[in-house]
Order: structure tokens, then sequence, then C-alpha cells
């Protein structure tokens, strides 16, 4: 098994980790960045293809690179994917692809990362990028659908081709069941959407002046940190929960004859049943019921808090030195996990690893 010595290891090549990387290059380090994908940017082409973001061209960027869309648009995931690729080679980022971290352990001061491929890395520090939407959540009780109905979670559908004939049930009525939700009716199934209502952003992003106002939005998100009673509030509110609709509203789901309804409570003989006691009849179920990061590589006890989640302050480890994340939700802000908050993230993370301290007492 080769060994390979680095400063800094980044586990994930998204946005968040590119972003990382980038800093990293500039204060001239040794490191690398693992990501399991063949290429950089596979993570948003494995997304629903008719994705689009919130994100407005000017906060969507990297430090450096425009991205190549106009001024007033929103980009795709595709579109995302490729800047990103492009952003990689632009600043020759290393990146390994096709890399995967199967175990990273702490011994003696240092971490130590297993790869595919039957390679070793050892690094002072190491940085956690990996994305916060690998483990679908769905309820306990999905496993009692008839097997007949076909179900899949958001993270697995692609397309219209993805339904079977007849109706459609989207669970979860977020932004991504609500997309989902639009697209079957689109495609002529009887659709039906179930989930508490989340709320709407008012106005239209698609339009030049919508876009102008969303940076009003952004800021505020961006400002509503873990630091003040208000953030704190507005991370217990969301915690668990979708955000606000933004691009799509109630009326077009009316609109568009998708039926709301309240929460699915269970299954009976097969079929969902709602809360107020209703059965369902679909022959597709979407479940766009959220997800949870994949961390079971990272074998380090101290890492996590008693309820599995990563223990940090500002993304510092608490009970691993030397090891941080970029890209957890409320991270510090309400923005954290997105293009708009990931960068002050990345950059409070990186000081606090390679600061003249951090660094005399990782070489004590």
């Amino acid at each position: 098994m080769s060994t390979t010595t680095l400063d800094l290891a980044i586990v994930g090549a998204g946005a968040a980790g590119l972003h990382t990387a980038a800093l990293a290059s500039e204060r001239g380090i040794t490191f690398e960045v693992y990501d399991d994908h063949a290429r950089i940017g596979d993570s948003w082409r494995e997304r629903y293809r008719s994705l689009r973001l919130f994100t407005p061209r000017r906060w969507a960027k990297l430090p450096g690179m425009p991205l190549d869309i106009g001024f007033f648009d929103y980009p795709t995931g595709g579109q995302l994917a490729d800047y990103l690729e492009r952003y990689a080679a632009a600043f020759d980022l290393p990146v390994r692809t096709s890399t995967r971290v199967e175990r990273l352990t702490a011994e003696e001061g240092r971490f130590r990362l297993v790869l595919s491929g039957d390679r070793e890395v050892v690094a002072a520090r190491v940085i956690v990028a990996a994305g916060a939407h690998h483990r679908a959540i769905t309820p306990p009780f999905a496993a009692e659908l008839d097997p007949g109905i076909r179900q899949l979670h958001s993270l697995d559908y692609r397309g219209p081709e993805d339904f079977a004939d007849g109706p459609v049930l989207v669970v979860g009525a977020a932004n991504s069941g609500t997309d989902i939700a639009l697209e079957a009716a689109a495609a002529g199934h009887r659709t039906t959407i179930a989930g508490r209502d989340p709320g709407q952003v008012p106005g239209r992003i698609d339009t030049p002046i919508g876009n102008l106002v969303s940076s009003i939005f952004i800021r505020r998100l961006r400002n509503t940190t873990v630091d003040t009673e208000k953030g704190r509030r507005f991370m217990q509110e969301h915690q668990g929960h979708g955000v606000n609709l933004v691009r799509n509203h109630l009326v077009d789901l009316d609109r568009r004859g998708v039926r709301r309804v309240g929460r699915v409570g269970r299954v009976d003989d097969g079929r969902p049943v709602l809360e107020d006691g209703e059965m369902l009849d679909p022959a597709t179920v979407v479940w766009c019921t959220g997800s949870l990061p994949r961390l079971d590589w990272l074998q380090i006890p101290a890492a996590f808090d008693g309820n599995g989640r990563p223990a940090h302050e500002r993304g510092m480890s608490t009970g691993a030195p030397g090891l941080a994340f970029v890209g957890l939700p409320f991270q510090y802000s309400a923005a954290s996990p997105t293009l708009m908050g990931m960068g002050r993230d990345a950059a409070y993370v990186m000081e606090r690893l390679f600061s003249a301290r951090a660094a005399a007492l990782a070489a004590a």
C-alpha cells in the first residue's frame, strides 16, 4: 500500500470542497482533494434533469472565475456541474476522482485516510466537504407499501420516465417535491402532493426584478447566524424541515391540477393513508422527505455528538483537533449549506486550521 503525507486532505470535490481547495492553493500548502465520482460535478449531474438552483449567477460563482450564464439567470444542475469541472481544471486543483475515502481515523496527532485503490494518506489536517445529501430519509412505513407501487426517493429521481403509468403521489411539499409534482402533472399523470405547507417566498425570482430582490433575501439568510438569538430560533424552527417555496408557488400547483393534501400518516393494506384517514391509490410514490450526509467512513467517535451529528463550532470539530467541516446545514448561518454561504465558512475554517498558532501546534 502506497502512503502519501500531506498538510491537508479535503474530502469531497463539490462546490464546498473546491472553494476550500482554492483557499488551500493560495496558501501554498500541500493538499489533495478526494471524490468518489468519476467526474467533478457528478453529484449535480445525478440530480433530476430539470433542477434549477435558486442562487443567482453573482452568488453562485467560486473565487476567481465567473459563471458563464446570463446576468439574470439561475444555473441548472448540469450547468453548475460543468462549471465546477472547468474551475478545478482552470486552477489546476489536485482533485483525485474515482477515489473513495473508505476510512478516516486519528492516530498520534495525525489523520490516516484509507482510500480505494490500495492507497493511504497521512494528513496533519482534514476538511470534510462531502455534501449533506447522500442518505435518503423515508418514513418507516415506506417498506409496507404494496410491491406493485413503484417508489423512489427524490435523490434517485431523474425525469418523468421514472413514473409508472397511473397516478403519482409526491410525499413532501417543499421545493424538490413541488418541482417533481409539477413535472408529473405536465407529463399527464394525475398528481397528488402530500405534506405540510412550508410557506412561500413572495414574488417571482425568475424575473429581472425578482432576481435583484433575491439578493436581499440572500443577505438575510447569510446574516441569520447561530451566534444570534434570531439565528438559533430559525435553526430550531427549520431543523429537519424544508425551507419556504422559492420558485414554485401554491397557485402553480393548483393551475396544473395538482391536488394538495395533508401528511401521509401510515400504510394500510399496502396503500398510503393520510392523517385524516383518506386512503390513496397511487401507481408511483416519490419520497421527498429529506436526506442526510454519509459519514460512516469517519471513524473518529469524538467527532460526533450524542445524536450522531458532527460536533463542531462554526465547522471546527470540538472533539478532534485538526478536523473541520464545510457545507453542513446551519454550520454558521442559514446559508451555510448553499453556494451563498459556504465560501465564508471555508475561509473561517482555513484560517483557524492554518493560522500561525495552529501551524505551530501542529508542528510541535
